[in-house]
């Protein structure tokens, strides 16, 4: 059974992007664009990338495991109707996996969710999933 619902990982399937906040060991936070891959069997998200062991997002998450994902989107152009998932949970920094698609380098962050919160999807919720 997933920690997600069925619309959340059909969300969630559908986009490409979403947006990843770290904090930097001296207290300043980072929120980067990423590619994810969710892994609905496991419960857990990859992130990936090109450089990924090299960029600061990997270095952060290994002084502090606290991370935010959120994917969002506008569902329609016309009367601003917004929805999304945001994955809150503890993360790794894991290197020598193999590379979630080519072109990505051999490191990634993989997310563990503790709470998911969604809006805008048949079925949003708010839970704490840990």
């Amino acid at each position: 059974m997933s920690i997600f619902t069925a619309s959340e990982l059909a969300y969630l399937g559908q986009q490409k992007l979403g947006r990843l906040a770290t904090k930097a060991p001296g207290g300043t936070l980072q929120n980067n664009p990423v590619g994810y891959f969710v892994n609905a069997e496991e419960g857990y998200i990859d992130i990936g990338g090109h450089g990924m062991g090299g960029s600061r997002k990997f270095h952060n998450v290994q002084a502090d495991p606290q991370v935010s994902l959120v994917v969002d989107d506008l569902s329609t152009e016309q009367g601003w109707v917004v929805r999304g998932v945001e994955i809150r949970g503890r993360s790794e920094a894991i290197a020598d996996v193999e590379p979630p698609m080519p072109g990505f380098s051999r490191e990634i962050i993989r997310i563990y969710p503790e709470r998911i919160l969604s809006w805008g999807l048949d079925g949003s919720s708010r839970r704490n999933v840990a």
